[in-house]
């Protein structure tokens, strides 16, 4: 690595704000350690070895004594920015923290902007770019596997192939350009049917990888779960009862939910964000004519969609067309039909004045009207009855038809899929060219192209807005 250009230094929090233990303040740049020497007394830091730590206080200007710290000392190049690092670890605590930051400010220290440690790293060879969005990816991962995924990234993996895919058409560039040297000698150094196939190999590799994003997608950010159905159908005791609090408001009244309510739940290691919607009916009241446009807004933009019937009332021929409709409008976002209430099952021939038959868990009759239709499960989620079997087929219908495995390399990042798709365009454009049998300065402009879209996703090509853009979304002290 060549000789790494300290930029001035700043410093940050790098610990969550709150009371606990330990707190950081981590400070890198040019003069570093001997900024913090300037309110650190103990041993002299600006002649420790790097990779140590040393007991020592924190002190101000006038000489008053702020904390007990340790000092761990990082040198350049081997620290986590590659500049010469500081972290000082304080006593937690808001007011104490706070009081050592200011301490370490007061030296001509600048504070830090978010991200801003992560990317120095990046910018002093340190971290490629696609491993710097995974430091933020890993810091906001709600789920194992979102924590599997971003790991996954920060050992390299998509970039590693990303360089080979860049290599693969560094070479085939070279090869067409150098043949554009010699054209008047009639020279032919690149053999059109290997091009063709190598050049269509890494379409295919790429196209490979951009079929992990819708995965990928939902592992990162969650799987929108969407419950719709009639007023008081359950839907706001299904969310309660998955995420293990009152989270929606539960009453007799129809109509009680006015609007979307959010709540994540993880299960299996996979983030659901599940959404409770207003009732579907014709309403005068505005507010909950809102909620329904919301619900359906909801709908549109599901991952998941879970229709709930309530059991304890009969199908009547408006909700089978209203369950009918919903289903043909998912398409191919999956969609699951639940009903509700299994504790409270309505049988036919109980009495016209019991309509709300109580009858066994389960009970059914050849007569049931509801058999009409094809359930995937029935539940009661104030009995907690099927709960266990509802959740594993959320997961297998969430990802369903995905190939998904532990180990897989998964594309999370919609910059990422963008530049991959950008590139395979690119690449077949070349494809094309070279089969109506243009000139190599054809085939090169299409290559150079697909080279710079790739380089964008590990770094090696970037411009000043990107990168604000993905730092921008780190917090301070990392």
């Amino acid at each position: 690595m060549s000789e790494i250009a300290q930029k001035p230094p700043v410093a940050a929090i790098a610990t969550p704000v709150g009371e606990g233990g330990i707190a950081v303040i981590r400070v890198s740049g040019r003069k570093a350690i001997e900024k913090v020497q300037g309110c650190f007394k103990g041993k002299d830091l600006t002649r420790a070895d790097s990779h140590t730590v040393h007991f020592g206080k924190i002190v101000k200007k006038d000489g008053r004594v702020v904390d007990e710290v340790l000092a761990t000392v990082f040198r350049s190049p081997k620290s986590y920015t590659g500049e010469d690092t500081v972290e000082i670890s304080c006593h937690g605590g808001v007011l104490v923290t706070q009081a050592v930051l200011e301490s370490v400010l007061e030296q001509g220290i600048r504070s830090a902007e978010p991200g801003e440690f992560t990317q120095r790293a990046f910018l002093n060879g340190k971290l490629d770019l696609d491993q710097a969005e995974a430091v933020a990816d890993l810091i906001h991962a709600k789920s194992i596997k979102a924590v599997d995924a971003a790991h996954q990234q920060l050992e390299g993996r998509l970039g590693k192939h990303i360089k080979t895919f860049r290599q693969q058409i560094i070479d085939a560039t070279a090869m067409v350009e150098l043949e554009l040297d010699f054209i008047e000698e009639d020279v032919e150094f690149a053999n059109k049917e290997q091009l063709r196939k190598l050049l269509s190999e890494l379409t295919d590799e790429i196209g490979r990888l951009l079929d992990t994003y819708e995965t990928g997608r939902l592992v990162k950010d969650g799987v929108k779960t969407v419950f719709i159905g009639r007023p008081n159908a359950g839907k706001s005791t299904l969310l309660n009862t998955l995420v293990g609090t009152e989270r929606a408001i539960v009453t007799e009244i129809a109509g009680t939910t006015r609007d979307t309510i959010d709540a994540d739940w993880s299960y299996d290691g996979l983030l659901f964000k599940l959404i409770d919607t207003a009732g579907l009916r014709e309403t005068e009241d505005v507010i909950e004519a809102e909620g329904v446009k919301r619900s359906r807004k909801a709908f549109e933009q599901a991952d998941l969609v879970v229709y709930l019937k309530d059991l304890s009332l009969p199908l009547n021929s408006d909700e089978r067309n209203e369950i009918a409709g919903f289903q043909k409008r998912a398409a191919e976002t999956p969609f699951l039909l639940v009903g509700t209430k299994l504790d409270l099952q309505y049988t036919p021939g109980s009495g016209e004045d019991t309509p709300y038959h109580r009858g066994s868990p389960g009970t059914q009759t050849s007569e049931t009207i509801d058999e009409r239709l094809h359930y995937d499960l029935k539940i009661s989620a104030l009995e907690e009855q099927n709960i266990g079997s509802l959740k594993k087929l959320m997961k297998q219908r969430a990802l369903e038809n995905k190939d998904y495995d532990a180990s897989s390399l998964l594309v999370t990042s919609s910059r990422h899929r963008d530049a991959l798709q950008k590139a395979r365009e690119n690449i077949e454009r070349a494809i094309g060219a070279l089969d109506q049998g243009m000139t190599g300065d054809f085939l090169s402009i299409d290559l150079r192209a697909a080279l710079k879209e790739l380089g964008t996703i590990t770094g090696e090509i970037t411009n000043e807005h990107v990168l604000d853009s993905i730092f921008s979304r780190f917090c301070i002290g990392k």
